[in-house]
């Protein structure tokens, strides 16, 4: 029995004749007769029953027939729900965006996806680049933005930001007039960091270790802005993106380009490689990577 199995019975049921049937079908009336024969084979029931030149349901085709009616109608609410899926009429995203991400860059991108397809909804998640990817990696999302290099074996990804970090201080620190500062001259210095749970946490001591010291980190936030705000209480120095630098108010804080080493910043969005990725997704990958390309600022 398939799907066709029940809707040639339903037209017989509605139109009481075979060749009434056939006829609205485009079909021959022996191909229904045969259809409706198997049909009865199959269930071992007579399923109509002729009436000088109609046929009548039987007792077992009236109760075929209210099954068959609603298998039929879900069989339509599926073909349509999945036209919706393929046409991305409809779909749900789950999406991973480290904070200061965010708030730079996707409220444009998510309001541009949302005219071009505003059925499909969008569950955002902030936490840090490094559980936003351990969270793609397990299922919990489906697509998430981090801070490159990423495992290419894993993820499929784009990179849509490459930019580098910039040092910022008060006004009144020794080297807030400098346009260049060498990282190991901020050795004595203490610094406001992003959390563990962030990249740029691990990236920061890294080649701070590597320049010659260990940072005295006496502050760490997920906010940007509140980093900032610290540097400005004159709590610590602090390494911020140049997308986020360029929100720094001059009178408060001073931007410095970092020099010797330069800490490259490179945003990518990432998913699974060997996971199944809805319409949805797909389009909302391919829709984005335009829009942000497009927009890219140069370094």
């Amino acid at each position: 029995m398939d799907i066709r199995h029940l809707q040639y019975f339903l037209e017989v049921a509605r139109s009481r004749s075979f060749t009434k049937a056939a006829q609205q079908l485009f079909i021959t009336q022996p191909t229904i007769s045969k259809t409706i024969k198997s049909l009865e084979e199959e269930l071992g029931v007579t399923l109509f029953a002729r009436v000088g030149k109609r046929v009548e349901l039987t007792d077992a085709g009236i109760v075929i027939e209210e099954q068959a009616q609603q298998i039929v109608k879900s069989f339509q609410n599926l073909s349509s729900e999945l036209g919706d899926l393929m046409n991305i009429k409809k779909g749900h995203i789950r999406i991973g965006l480290p904070p200061m991400v965010g708030s730079s860059f996707f409220p444009m991108v998510i309001g541009e996806f949302h005219k071009a397809y505003p059925e499909v909804t969008i569950q955002l998640f902030e936490d840090g680049a490094k559980k936003v990817e351990v969270d793609v990696a397990s299922g919990a999302l489906d697509i998430g933005v981090v801070v490159l290099p990423t495992d290419e074996g894993i993820f499929g990804c784009y990179s849509f930001v490459d930019e580098i970090l910039k040092l910022i201080v008060h006004p009144t620190h020794p080297l807030a007039g400098r346009e260049e500062v060498a990282l190991h001259e901020l050795a004595q210095d203490s610094f406001v960091l992003f959390r563990e749970d962030f990249t740029l946490h691990d990236r920061i001591i890294a080649e701070c270790v590597s320049a010659g010291f260990q940072p005295h980190v006496v502050y760490e936030s997920s906010q940007w802005d509140l980093i900032s705000e610290m540097v400005a209480a004159k709590l610590g120095v602090a390494l911020l993106p140049e997308t986020i630098c360029r929100e720094m108010d001059p009178d408060r804080v001073r931007v410095i380009r970092l020099m010797e080493p330069s800490i490259p910043w490179q945003l990518g969005m990432i998913w699974r490689k060997d996971r199944y990725l809805s319409f949805a997704a797909r389009e909302w990958i391919a829709f984005t990577q335009r829009l942000l390309r497009q927009n890219r600022r140069p370094s």
